[in-house]
């Protein structure tokens, strides 16, 4: 039996040149059960992480509490 637990579908990461950086995921689940996670890192770079998140919000429709900083 396998649980399922979501990674948040918004990567938030601060790059080497100290940019923040947004990645997104995408989590399926095939025929057993299994998480399959596909990630895309977009090519836009924020000074700050609430610039990625409005970044976020208004381009793929973020929530509050949809973001991970790890």
């Amino acid at each position: 039996m396998t649980t399922r637990t979501s990674n948040a579908p918004f990567l938030i990461k601060k790059d080497e040149a100290g940019d923040f950086r947004l990645t997104v995921r995408d989590t399926r689940y095939n025929s057993q059960g299994f998480p399959i996670v596909t990630s895309s890192l977009q090519d836009e770079r924020f000074k700050t992480a609430a610039a990625a998140k409005v970044f976020a919000r208004d381009n793929f429709r973020a929530m509050p509490g949809q973001y991970a900083t790890k």
